[in-house]
């Protein structure tokens, strides 16, 4: 008899503790693929962005208009908190006339603001400290999107 609960408890037991393991992944914001952005290029119109990006998460006039695009991807472990593991910014800027002059596409890297279009660690521009706050600000719990 003792054999046969311990033949019956030893998978549900196994059962129950990798259960707990498991983890989601959920997409926050803007999920704003390659293709997407391959259509928005210098020179394109306000109103092109518009159609292919949507609507901005949130905007500036710093230095030009501008555009921003803010997604985040967070995990959640069975009987844990979400944790964020990546975030990324989008971000399209305008010349006065409305037409995008620049764009750029920052994460965090080494704990720095980094550029995955132009592949290089981003030091400074009117917007930096704006970058910096989303992108290492959001990632402290509470904080997120």
């Amino acid at each position: 008899m003792k054999m046969k609960a311990h033949a019956v408890m030893v998978p549900v037991v196994l059962g129950l503790t990798l259960g707990g393991c498991f983890t989601q992944s959920y997409n926050h914001g803007h999920a704003i693929s390659q293709d997407m952005l391959d259509q928005i290029q210098v020179g394109s119109s306000r109103e092109n962005v518009e159609l292919v990006l949507g609507s901005p998460s949130t905007t500036s006039n710093i230095s030009g208009d501008a555009y921003y695009y803010i997604s985040q991807v967070a995990q959640t472990t069975a009987f844990m908190g979400s944790k964020i593991v990546e975030q990324r910014v989008v971000a399209v800027y305008f010349d006065e006339e409305g037409y995008v002059r620049d764009i750029g596409h920052y994460g965090l890297q080494d704990g720095k603001v980094f550029d995955f279009i132009k592949r290089t660690t981003r030091t400074g521009g009117a917007d930096y400290g704006f970058l910096t706050q989303i992108l290492r600000g959001a990632t402290r719990p509470g904080l997120g999107l």
